[in-house]
């Protein structure tokens, strides 16, 4: 089924719309790059209404809120827009005043987590963890930004007593990596948007073999969702305002917490012989840090 558009959704749902929210809609006709940079705050003040009434725009429309509205707007023009060209914009959204700039960042991260926090489900989080508690080993995959998601996973996952590796390689270099993927691997991948042909190769693999993958994803769910064991959707924001992987990573943090309740002395007996190894070798670092902290 094709996802309706912003005008389709404007048009058939005009009449439920109140006059203030008629102007946030004409707002958002005439000024769509514009509202990419705007939170909901100043999309008010522009339309001469509020931040609540841009929000039940949003509703009214059919959207869950403003982050769902910004991301579909996004997803059309983005690609439209050269990178240099966005970064323009958004200098000039808050030009030097710094209270402006920490305004910006902190309410589209805020706007990006609560959309994340309304598509992520408790059962989606113990499906996942589930998959990689159940695995041998874990391979994770990301490219560009993304793989800086995969390799903190494996870091992390590491530090919990989980054998698991960073597969992030891209082109012909992948072929190495995916030799490592077999029945019982569960492979998280990390693709906000598109969908390259290195995630199609390593889904095929995981096909292949039987192994179990744990998606997480901004914009692919619709087209991956019956390759995947389960998909954990991540906002992405169209603007640029915040980091690519701000919202995967707030979801791999909750996965990883979630993995050491599961197991938690496990997970104490890796954080001692981490600690164990760090003393030997820096000798006296742990003892100075804690005199620091005392």
């Amino acid at each position: 089924m094709t996802e309706m558009s912003f005008t389709e959704r404007a048009n058939q749902r005009g009449d439920a719309l109140s006059p203030a929210e008629q102007r946030v809609v004409g707002y958002l006709r005439e000024h769509a790059h514009d509202a990419l940079f705007a939170t909901a705050e100043q999309l008010g003040k522009l339309t001469g209404t509020s931040d609540a009434t841009v929000v039940r725009t949003a509703r009214t429309l059919g959207y869950s809120g403003l982050p769902e509205l910004k991301q579909q707007l996004g997803r059309s023009l983005v690609d439209e827009v050269r990178p240099s060209v966005r970064l323009r914009q958004r200098i000039e959204h808050t030009g030097s005043d710094h209270e402006a700039t920490l305004r910006y960042v902190f309410a589209d991260a805020t706007e990006r987590l609560a959309e994340t926090r309304r598509m992520v489900t408790a059962e989606q989080l113990t499906e996942a963890v589930e998959a990689i508690a159940g695995a041998r080993e874990v391979f994770a995959f990301g490219v560009g930004l993304s793989a800086l998601s995969a390799q903190y996973l494996v870091k992390r996952l590491n530090r919990l007593g989980l054998r698991a590796q960073d597969g992030s390689q891209a082109g012909f270099l992948l072929a190495d990596e995916l030799l490592a993927v077999t029945g019982d691997s569960c492979v998280v991948l990390y693709a906000p948007g598109r969908l390259l042909n290195e995630c199609e190769v390593l889904l095929d693999r995981a096909g292949e073999v039987g192994a179990d993958v744990v998606l997480v994803t901004d914009a692919l769910a619709p087209v991956l969702r019956d390759r995947v064991r389960v998909c954990l959707e991540a906002a992405h924001a169209p603007a640029g305002g915040t980091s690519e992987c701000l919202a995967a990573l707030t979801v791999t943090d909750a996965v990883l917490l979630a993995l050491a309740a599961r197991d938690e002395q496990r997970a104490e007996q890796t954080s001692e012989l981490l600690t164990r190894f760090r003393e030997q070798l820096a000798p006296g670092s742990i003892d100075r840090q804690k005199r620091r902290r005392r």
